[in-house]
């Protein structure tokens, strides 16, 4: 889809008079219920959503191949008044605070999703199901290139239905999921728009999004812009290699700009739909770790969806999906020019059965194959050109039985992950064309067995492979983003863990608590650690294979109160903590998050919903040599929010007040060149509003 189409259909949206949403839907939703009203903030990852927006009642979960709405594993649903309310400038962001979640944070633009510890290719982030094909895994200053603004629903899953996504998450899966290609029909002209304003990066930005059909043909359009100034902090002395900067109360070169669209038709019928989307994203952003480097970014993508459902027969559910990608981003120097261009293209198909219930078990196959092609060039390319293709195969599988629910996965894949060696021209680095050849599998089992009294016990038990990515074989070159000279490893064989977790959970009425234990263990951990050589004057990172665990204790839930007046009252809470060890150095492992606690009161009366919360990051002091502690956090936010009847439309108006008292906090979880430039936002007041037609 080019530029100029995209602008035209922004253009047309703003003529209406619509300015911008995300979760758009052809008649007005209902209103979410009071648990989901409002954000939390966190001192690990910045600006999350509400507390109480995970494991929702009676709630399918799209990324469950078996859309299922009791699920065995942990799963979080972002949805609703939660997400409209939650939203942050980007995935990691909105999603951090969630149970078990934060985010890496290289600034307020570039925020991936970390899960119980683990990053990078260890936790899948997808768009409606398929791969996001980006480079956001390469680097932590890459964003990824989902905007928030235009996300209906986000789901964090684990256990067995992840590996319908892939073998190698073993941290999760994050799947954004949105309506451009309706898969329900349309009836007449709806739409939403959504507007914001505010908050410590001084946003302004917003969303339209329109929806027309006429119960058989259905067509979509959205397009959303962003823009932010330099994130306002607490004043603070900022440290760059080592050298106290001068105290300021702004985070250097943190402005950004963002824009996007999508088009989408469909025809749906009694049984399914079939259609087809193009979207494009367009970010400009500062790189905080370098004063006049900004990145440029760009994404398109074009992708198509079907599904066909029947009542008879050995089979109950056909889906077949396929999308193309292309992505670019350039990091442009102070002088104008490029230094570095990172470029990526994405293939993927994939195919999912879902059999006939088989007695009492019911499942679905599938098979899934993917091909990405990876450039860099220029001065900071630390990573040659690769082209990386993966074929895979996959169940998972329910029973019912006496003791409950046994879900089970399995996956099977071959991958292939090719280098191109040296460009022409360019000083030799990375040898002559190479590749390898890997065959990952993976199997996942999960109990749930109910006690009686609205008490379960929980069981997941799982073992992972997962191939090294392209820059883990043959990276050989200096990483700004890390500081370090990274080199990678051509031998490195398959990434091995085994994963066990028990929990226990209840839930009577509006009252629910969820406590689990976890544990995984990696024979082959590929870790980036410290030479203790140098190249150049810049310390010398290597990828290597060592033994790892990483355990840890989450605790979610929620209590009603008594009601007050008119005001229906409740409270939530969560916990969570990891820990994670090099077994090979007895060394923590790098940029984990220290434990967190979260009380949160909530308060809805009529149209008001209104919460007051406290989010505590303890000190992180659990760290290798390479590292320094970070100390610990406690930020209070508050959030109020009414729904107004507006004619035939409905409208969510909110406003949120984050780290009220102005702490001074910083995220565990970054890298330590960024986190001693770039503090978690200050105090910050945001309004927005939501109108549903």
């Amino acid at each position: 889809m080019s530029s100029l189409s995209l602008s035209r259909l922004a253009a047309a949206l703003a003529a209406s008079g619509t300015c911008l949403a995300a979760v758009g839907q052809s008649t007005p939703p209902a209103p979410a219920p009071a648990a989901s009203a409002a954000p939390a903030a966190s001192a690990t990852a910045g600006t999350s959503p509400s507390a109480d927006a995970t494991r929702l009642p009676m709630v399918t979960v799209t990324g469950n191949p078996l859309r299922s709405d009791e699920l065995i594993a942990p799963t979080s649903v972002l949805a609703g008044d939660g997400l409209v309310v939650g939203r942050g400038a980007t995935l990691g962001d909105t999603l951090s605070g969630l149970p078990g979640v934060s985010a890496s944070g290289f600034g307020p633009n570039a925020s991936r999703p970390v899960i119980r510890g683990l990053d990078g290719d260890r936790v899948s982030v997808l768009s409606n199901g398929g791969s996001a094909f980006d480079a956001s895994s390469l680097s932590f200053d890459h964003a990824v290139p989902i905007d928030p603004l235009v996300v209906e629903r986000l789901e964090v899953l684990r256990g067995p239905a992840t590996l319908a996504h892939g073998g190698g998450a073993v941290g999760g899966v994050v799947n954004a999921i949105d309506n451009r290609i309706p898969r329900s029909p349309v009836r007449g002209v709806g739409g939403s728009a959504e507007l914001r304003l505010g908050g410590a990066n001084g946003e302004r930005g917003g969303a339209a999004l329109v929806e027309a059909g006429d119960g058989r043909f259905a067509l979509h359009a959205d397009a959303y812009g962003r823009e932010t100034d330099d994130l306002r902090v607490p004043r603070y002395t900022p440290i760059e290699d080592g050298t106290p900067l001068a105290p300021t109360d702004r985070v250097r070169n943190s402005a950004s700009r963002a824009s996007g669209g999508a088009l989408g038709a469909s025809w749906t019928f009694a049984g399914g739909h079939l259609g087809a989307s193009v979207d494009r994203y367009d970010s400009r952003y500062g790189v905080v770790a370098e004063p006049d480097v900004t990145i440029r970014m760009a994404r398109e993508r074009a992708a198509v969806s079907g599904e066909w459902n029947r009542s008879d027969g050995p089979w109950r559910s056909l889906r077949v999906q396929a999308s193309r990608t292309r992505y670019v981003h350039d990091e442009i120097e102070g002088s104008g020019e490029v230094g570095t261009r990172f470029s990526n293209r994405g293939d993927e198909a994939r195919i999912d059965l879902e059999h006939a219930q088989l007695g009492p078990v019911r499942g679905v196959v599938g098979a899934q194959w993917e091909q990405s092609d990876f450039a860099a060039l220029g001065e900071e390319a630390f990573v040659p050109g690769t082209t990386t293709r993966k074929a895979s195969a996959y169940a998972v599988e329910e029973l019912r039985w006496s003791l409950g629910t046994l879900a089970a996965g399995v996956r099977v894949g071959r991958e292939r992950v090719a280098s191109a060696g040296d460009a022409s021209g360019e000083t030799p680095r990375f040898g002559a064309p190479s590749q390898r050849r890997f065959s990952p599998s993976s199997v996942s089992l999960s109990q749930r067995v109910p006690l009686g009294a609205g008490w379960a016990l929980e069981g997941t038990l799982g073992q992972h492979e997962r191939a090294p990515t392209s820059f883990e074989l043959y990276a050989d070159g200096e990483h700004a983003a890390t500081g370090a000279y990274e080199r990678g490893d051509p031998s490195l064989g398959l990434e091995r863990a085994r994963h066990l977790e028990l929990a226990a959970t209840w839930r009577s009425g509006e009252d629910r608590l969820r406590a689990g234990l976890y544990t995984t263990r990696f024979s082959r951990f590929i870790a980036l650690e410290a030479t203790g050589a140098e190249v150049e004057g810049t310390p010398e990172y290597a990828f290597r294979a060592v033994r790892a665990r990483l355990s840890g204790l989450e605790i979610d839930g929620r209590h009603a109160l008594p009601r007050l007046g008119g005001w229906t009252l409740a409270l939530n809470g969560k916990f969570d903590l990891v820990r994670g060890t090099d077994r090979d150095s007895g060394e923590a492992l790098p940029r984990l998050p220290p434990w967190r606690a979260s009380l949160g009161l909530e308060a809805a009366s009529g149209p008001w919903q209104l919460r007051i919360g406290a989010d505590h990051a303890a000190r992180q002091d659990r760290v290798p040599a390479t590292d320094v502690p970070t100390p610990s956090a406690t930020l209070v936010n508050l959030a109020l929010s009414r729904r107004i009847a507006w004619g035939a439309a409905d409208a969510l108006w909110f406003l949120r007040l984050d780290n009220a008292f102005d702490t001074l906090a910083t995220n565990a979880v970054t890298v330590r060149t960024v986190r001693e430039l770039a503090p978690l936002p200050g105090r910050s007041l945001r309004t927005g509003i939501r109108l549903a037609f």
